[in-house]
């Protein structure tokens, strides 16, 4: 997200991380050897969020359509193309997909987080994310489906438009024009060569950019119907990252760089939008989805904190996998506080700036709390693949 959240997913991550190129391990994953590693399932925590707590319901329903989306996923053609040449050793798509299968029905006979790690530290193998540094440090981000006020006319209130894909666009010759060139440095578009392709206006540039970041998003239109978007194609530019770009010039320091961070010094110096968005040079066109859920990479729909993005060149397509890292939850003030947390969730997802095996993007789901939470989630972690025992 993303995407229809888009089939080259842009997040959060990218807008305030630059996805600088790094160079491809030779093995992104590596099997862990429980008798000569610390690290086993059952040191890596339990996933309390599946059963819940009085205050707080649990997940195990959404999880569990998740693990069926990837299953839908792995019977396809894309799928078998996608595994025929994967690069580890014993991760096959039928090792892949016997695991979901296995894992699913231990979801449904546990009766408590102990009793399902139990159970899977038994019967599966873990794999370990080299990470960005060989030892497994991996950088967690997060990304969303926003809601958003526009109108299908423009007005004096709806002045920033979106785009529809154009039908001559695989004719159009390299390099692209420029974020700047498409929509004008105001992003009103006033003499852009998309004129007549508008799909919809936002009153907002900056909630109009960050659906170019989210590759999807939920309208709210004055006649109180909502209209989704998703992704439809983008520029052949690479993302760059408007909050480094800030860093860069000594507008904002880098740590404690979010969201949040951000939508405050552009409400403080909303002309600067006009110097710093035409910076990212890539631009994303859209379609109307007419209601679909958010979809991923893998053409099935991603599930609030369950579904994550990954270097799909590098980690398996659709598999399980559990995260190990810091996500943010509202507390009985409505306050957000960061909870380092261990969780079931599916690779159903991608993005032009997650690169390498130290990237990891979170799918937090639709809506303004939503936003809220991924736009402050930026810290290290650890990525595990399970696979079953004796499938290679």
């Amino acid at each position: 997200m993303r995407k229809q959240l888009t089939s080259l997913s842009l997040s959060l991550g990218i807008l305030l991380f630059s996805g600088s190129s790094l160079a491809v391990p030779d093995v992104p994953l590596e099997r862990i050897n429980p008798d000569t590693s610390s690290v086993t399932l059952d040191s890596l925590g339990f996933d309390q969020q599946l059963w819940g707590t009085p205050e707080q319901p649990g997940d195990r329903q959404a999880l569990l359509k998740s693990i069926d989306h990837s299953l839908r996923y792995l019977a396809t053609p894309t799928a078998a193309a996608a595994y025929q040449n994967y690069s580890i050793p014993g991760i096959t798509l039928e090792r892949v997909r016997r695991s979901l299968v296995r894992f699913r029905q231990l979801l449904l006979t546990s009766n408590s987080p102990a009793e399902l790690q139990a159970a899977v530290n038994r019967e599966f193998e873990v794999y370990q994310s080299v990470g960005n540094d060989d030892q497994g440090t991996v950088l967690f981000t997060g990304y969303f489906e926003p809601i958003y006020a526009a109108s299908r006319t423009p007005s004096a209130e709806y002045r920033y438009p979106l785009y529809r894909l154009p039908t001559n666009f695989n004719t159009w010759k390299t390099p692209h024009p420029t974020r700047a060139d498409l929509e004008g440095v105001d992003g009103f578009g006033e003499n852009s060569p998309l004129n007549g392709l508008e799909l919809v206006w936002l009153r907002d540039r900056f909630q109009a950019f960050l659906i170019h970041v989210q590759g999807s998003a939920r309208l709210q239109l004055p006649d109180g119907s909502v209209m989704s978007v998703g992704y439809a194609g983008k520029t052949d530019y690479p993302y760059t990252s408007v909050g480094r770009e800030l860093v860069k010039d000594g507008k904002l320091p880098l740590d404690g760089l979010t969201l949040p961070v951000l939508l405050d010094y552009f409400s403080q110096f909303p002309s600067e939008l006009d110097y710093y968005l035409p910076r990212n040079q890539s631009f994303v066109f859209f379609r109307e989805t007419n209601g679909a859920p958010a979809t991923g990479s893998l053409g099935v729909p991603v599930t609030a904190e369950r579904s994550i993005a990954t270097d799909k060149s590098l980690m398996p397509p659709g598999a399980l996998a559990l995260i190990q890292t810091r996500i943010p939850y509202p507390n009985a003030q409505g306050q957000l506080e960061s909870w380092w947390v261990s969780r079931y969730v599916l690779d159903q997802d991608t993005g032009s700036a997650i690169k390498g095996p130290g990237r990891v993007d979170i799918f937090m789901g639709t809506g303004v709390l939503a936003g809220d939470r991924a736009g402050v989630i930026s810290g290290n972690g650890n990525l595990y693949y399970l696979l079953l025992k004796d499938s290679r």
